[in-house]
């Protein structure tokens, strides 16, 4: 009795996290499509689950999206702190991070752009992004010690970077992930170099981390 008990909550939780799955995948559609706007029903209609049932989990579109903002920082956490555990050399684990991110998400769907400024921070949100920019640090910070990543290239790019490289094309989903990758090869040659090689300097300044912040956060009062 006691392992039925306890395989409950691992199934419901496993049902709740396939759920949070399609609600978050039709989420990124209906808002990319109708704005922040679109109704919730039509996010729930999308995702095949009930209005009940989504209510019950997220009870406002806003705390739908503060989850969906959270849960994709902590996918980048696990992307990074994998890439950085099981390759040999910090200019792998830079490249394959990126790869991993953009192979993983799905095309045209970037979240800054359909939801950035429209939600206050929360400590769940701040300490995700701490997190995140944690192991950012860590990743970028290895290629410039080994020489490998251009010195004017910071932590903070690599957001933005990706936002850029996942553009909304009106290509179906595996080509537009080709393409993705196709032009993150492109990029990746112009970020790496040697100690010998020093590319010319990037117009403008990094953005900071707390550029980023004002980016997705609204404005506080």
């Amino acid at each position: 009795m006691g392992d039925t008990y306890a395989g409950k909550p691992r199934g419901r939780q496993r049902e709740a996290d396939r759920n949070d799955t399609r609600l978050f995948q039709a989420a990124r559609e209906v808002f990319a499509e109708r704005g922040w706007d679109a109704p919730v029903s039509e996010i729930a209609r999308r995702a095949g689950i009930g209005m009940g049932s989504l209510y019950r989990r997220y009870p406002s579109k806003e705390l739908l999206a503060q989850r969906m903002r959270i849960a994709a920082m902590e996918q980048l956490v696990a992307q990074a702190r994998a890439a950085i555990a099981e390759e040999s050399d910090p200019w792998s684990a830079f490249a394959r991070f990126l790869r991993d991110v953009l192979s993983a998400q799905e095309p045209g769907s970037p979240l800054l752009p359909l939801i950035g400024g429209r939600l206050p921070a929360t400590d769940d949100t701040v300490n995700a992004a701490d997190r995140l920019r944690a192991v950012l640090d860590d990743l970028v910070g290895e290629a410039h010690r080994a020489g490998v990543l251009r010195t004017d290239f910071t932590s903070a790019d690599v957001p933005l970077l990706l936002e850029h490289l996942t553009a909304r094309i009106p290509v179906a989903g595996e080509r537009a992930r080709a393409l993705h990758l196709r032009y993150l090869d492109l990029v990746l040659a112009g970020l790496r170099t040697t100690p010998q090689d020093e590319p010319a300097a990037l117009t403008g300044p990094a953005p900071s981390w707390a550029e980023l912040r004002a980016l997705w956060n609204a404005p506080t009062e």
